[in-house]
Protein backbone atom coordinates (compact mmCIF):
# COMPACT_ATOMS: atom_id res chain seq x y z
CA UNK A 1 0.00 0.00 0.00
CA UNK A 2 1.59 3.37 -0.68
CA UNK A 3 1.32 5.97 2.15
CA UNK A 4 3.01 9.98 2.23
CA UNK A 5 5.08 10.79 5.06
CA UNK A 6 4.68 14.60 6.03
CA UNK A 7 7.11 15.93 8.58
CA UNK A 8 6.81 18.77 10.38
CA UNK A 9 10.08 21.08 10.38
CA UNK A 10 12.31 18.90 8.01
CA UNK A 11 13.81 20.88 5.20
CA UNK A 12 16.45 18.90 3.65
CA UNK A 13 20.46 19.43 3.76
CA UNK A 14 19.46 22.06 6.00
CA UNK A 15 20.38 22.68 10.82
CA UNK A 16 20.03 18.83 11.57
CA UNK A 17 17.73 17.95 8.34
CA UNK A 18 19.68 14.97 6.46
CA UNK A 19 20.35 14.50 2.73
CA UNK A 20 17.51 13.30 0.45
CA UNK A 21 19.39 10.44 -0.03
CA UNK A 22 20.04 9.02 4.17
CA UNK A 23 15.81 10.05 4.87
CA UNK A 24 15.19 7.45 2.02
CA UNK A 25 17.92 4.96 3.16
CA UNK A 26 16.09 5.65 6.63
CA UNK A 27 13.05 4.48 5.45
CA UNK A 28 14.33 1.08 3.97
CA UNK A 29 16.21 0.57 6.62
CA UNK A 30 12.35 0.86 8.73
CA UNK A 31 10.87 -1.88 6.24
CA UNK A 32 9.74 0.32 3.50
CA UNK A 33 9.47 -1.83 0.03
CA UNK A 34 10.21 1.68 -2.07
CA UNK A 35 10.72 5.88 -0.49
CA UNK A 36 11.11 8.77 -2.54
CA UNK A 37 11.82 11.76 -1.17
CA UNK A 38 9.51 14.49 -2.47
CA UNK A 39 10.59 17.98 -2.68
CA UNK A 40 12.86 19.19 0.18
CA UNK A 41 10.14 19.64 2.33
CA UNK A 42 10.38 16.62 4.47
CA UNK A 43 7.42 15.00 1.91
CA UNK A 44 7.96 11.19 1.35
CA UNK A 45 6.19 8.32 -0.72
CA UNK A 46 6.53 5.21 0.67
CA UNK A 47 5.45 1.77 0.49
CA UNK A 48 4.38 -0.20 3.09
CA UNK A 49 3.00 -3.71 2.85
CA UNK A 50 0.81 -4.90 5.92
CA UNK A 51 -1.08 -1.82 5.69
CA UNK A 52 -1.52 1.40 7.81
CA UNK A 53 -0.40 -0.52 11.04
CA UNK A 54 3.27 -1.36 9.13
CA UNK A 55 2.96 2.30 7.67
CA UNK A 56 2.91 3.77 11.44
CA UNK A 57 6.17 1.06 12.33
CA UNK A 58 8.35 2.14 9.67
CA UNK A 59 7.70 5.61 11.04
CA UNK A 60 8.55 4.99 14.55
CA UNK A 61 11.86 3.17 13.05
CA UNK A 62 12.14 6.23 10.75
CA UNK A 63 11.87 8.95 14.07
CA UNK A 64 13.83 7.24 15.93
CA UNK A 65 16.54 6.67 13.69
CA UNK A 66 16.41 10.52 13.54
CA UNK A 67 16.12 11.06 16.48
CA UNK A 68 19.71 9.45 17.16
CA UNK A 69 21.43 9.77 14.05
CA UNK A 70 20.32 14.14 13.65
CA UNK A 71 19.49 15.38 16.68
CA UNK A 72 15.46 15.76 14.78
CA UNK A 73 12.47 15.84 17.05
CA UNK A 74 9.24 16.67 15.88
CA UNK A 75 6.20 15.17 14.57
CA UNK A 76 5.55 13.02 11.34
CA UNK A 77 1.98 13.12 10.05
CA UNK A 78 0.92 9.88 7.94
CA UNK A 79 -2.16 9.59 4.83
CA UNK A 80 -2.51 6.84 2.94
CA UNK A 81 -2.35 7.71 -0.98
CA UNK A 82 -5.81 6.27 -1.65
CA UNK A 83 -6.64 8.97 0.79
CA UNK A 84 -4.94 12.12 -0.98
CA UNK A 85 -6.31 11.27 -4.04
CA UNK A 86 -10.13 11.44 -2.50
CA UNK A 87 -9.08 14.82 -1.23
CA UNK A 88 -7.39 16.09 -5.06
CA UNK A 89 -10.33 14.42 -6.64
CA UNK A 90 -12.44 16.55 -4.63
CA UNK A 91 -10.48 19.73 -5.42
CA UNK A 92 -12.03 22.01 -2.51
CA UNK A 93 -10.45 25.08 -4.34
CA UNK A 94 -12.21 24.91 -7.05
CA UNK A 95 -14.15 28.50 -7.82
CA UNK A 96 -12.04 30.38 -5.23
CA UNK A 97 -10.02 32.80 -6.90
CA UNK A 98 -9.03 36.73 -6.38
CA UNK A 99 -5.59 38.41 -6.71
CA UNK A 100 -5.37 38.93 -2.88
CA UNK A 101 -4.71 35.00 -2.58
CA UNK A 102 -1.05 34.05 -2.02
CA UNK A 103 -1.68 30.50 -2.14
CA UNK A 104 -3.81 27.33 -1.30
CA UNK A 105 -3.05 25.04 1.42
CA UNK A 106 -3.63 21.49 2.99
CA UNK A 107 -2.83 21.14 6.64
CA UNK A 108 -2.18 18.01 8.34
CA UNK A 109 -3.91 17.86 11.53
CA UNK A 110 -2.43 16.00 14.86
CA UNK A 111 -4.35 12.44 15.58
CA UNK A 112 -5.53 14.17 18.70
CA UNK A 113 -6.82 16.95 17.24
CA UNK A 114 -10.94 17.39 17.52
CA UNK A 115 -12.73 19.16 14.46
CA UNK A 116 -15.85 20.18 16.21
CA UNK A 117 -18.74 21.85 14.04
CA UNK A 118 -18.46 25.67 14.20
CA UNK A 119 -14.60 25.86 14.37
CA UNK A 120 -13.53 29.63 13.30
CA UNK A 121 -12.77 29.71 9.05
CA UNK A 122 -10.52 32.98 9.54
CA UNK A 123 -7.25 33.63 12.01
CA UNK A 124 -7.50 36.99 13.79
CA UNK A 125 -5.47 38.98 11.60
CA UNK A 126 -7.97 37.75 8.39
CA UNK A 127 -4.94 36.69 6.11
CA UNK A 128 -5.51 32.75 6.82
CA UNK A 129 -8.91 32.05 5.38
CA UNK A 130 -10.32 28.02 5.95
CA UNK A 131 -12.56 26.40 3.36
CA UNK A 132 -13.31 23.27 4.63
CA UNK A 133 -12.52 21.37 7.56
CA UNK A 134 -12.03 17.51 7.57
CA UNK A 135 -11.37 15.23 10.34
CA UNK A 136 -7.62 15.21 9.58
CA UNK A 137 -6.92 18.25 7.47
CA UNK A 138 -7.67 21.83 7.23
CA UNK A 139 -8.00 23.30 3.58
CA UNK A 140 -7.17 27.63 3.57
CA UNK A 141 -5.58 30.14 1.57
CA UNK A 142 -3.68 33.23 2.47
CA UNK A 143 -2.89 36.63 1.29
CA UNK A 144 -0.36 39.37 2.51
CA UNK A 145 -1.31 41.83 5.19
CA UNK A 146 1.17 44.34 4.79
CA UNK A 147 4.88 42.42 4.68
CA UNK A 148 3.98 39.30 6.18
CA UNK A 149 1.71 37.14 4.55
CA UNK A 150 -0.90 34.48 6.93
CA UNK A 151 0.44 31.20 8.28
CA UNK A 152 -1.92 28.42 8.25
CA UNK A 153 -0.05 26.09 10.14
CA UNK A 154 0.77 28.20 13.06
CA UNK A 155 -3.42 29.32 12.92
CA UNK A 156 -4.00 25.70 13.33
CA UNK A 157 -1.33 24.38 15.86
CA UNK A 158 -3.02 27.77 18.09
CA UNK A 159 -6.82 26.63 17.01
CA UNK A 160 -6.18 22.96 18.65
CA UNK A 161 -3.30 23.34 20.68
CA UNK A 162 -1.07 20.50 18.60
CA UNK A 163 1.03 20.06 16.03
CA UNK A 164 0.55 20.00 13.03
CA UNK A 165 2.28 20.57 9.04
CA UNK A 166 1.42 22.18 5.87
CA UNK A 167 1.76 21.65 2.68
CA UNK A 168 1.00 23.86 -0.93
CA UNK A 169 -2.23 22.42 -2.67
CA UNK A 170 0.66 22.01 -5.62
CA UNK A 171 2.68 20.06 -3.94
CA UNK A 172 0.16 17.91 -2.23
CA UNK A 173 -1.64 17.49 -5.98
CA UNK A 174 2.23 17.05 -7.43
CA UNK A 175 2.62 14.12 -5.25
CA UNK A 176 -0.17 12.29 -5.88
CA UNK A 177 0.21 12.56 -9.72
CA UNK A 178 3.61 10.91 -9.10
CA UNK A 179 2.93 8.13 -6.36
CA UNK A 180 -0.79 8.07 -5.99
Amino acid sequence: MKFAAFFRNLNLGHGNAPSRAVLEDLFLQAGAEAAASFQTNGTVAFDARGGTRRARSILRGVQTALQLQHGFVEPVFLRDMAHLAALADSDPFRGIAGDAIYDFYVTFLHAEAAVPLGLPVTNARGDVHVVAYAPAEMMSFNHLRGKSMGNPQVFAETLFALPATTRTWGTVCRLVDKHG
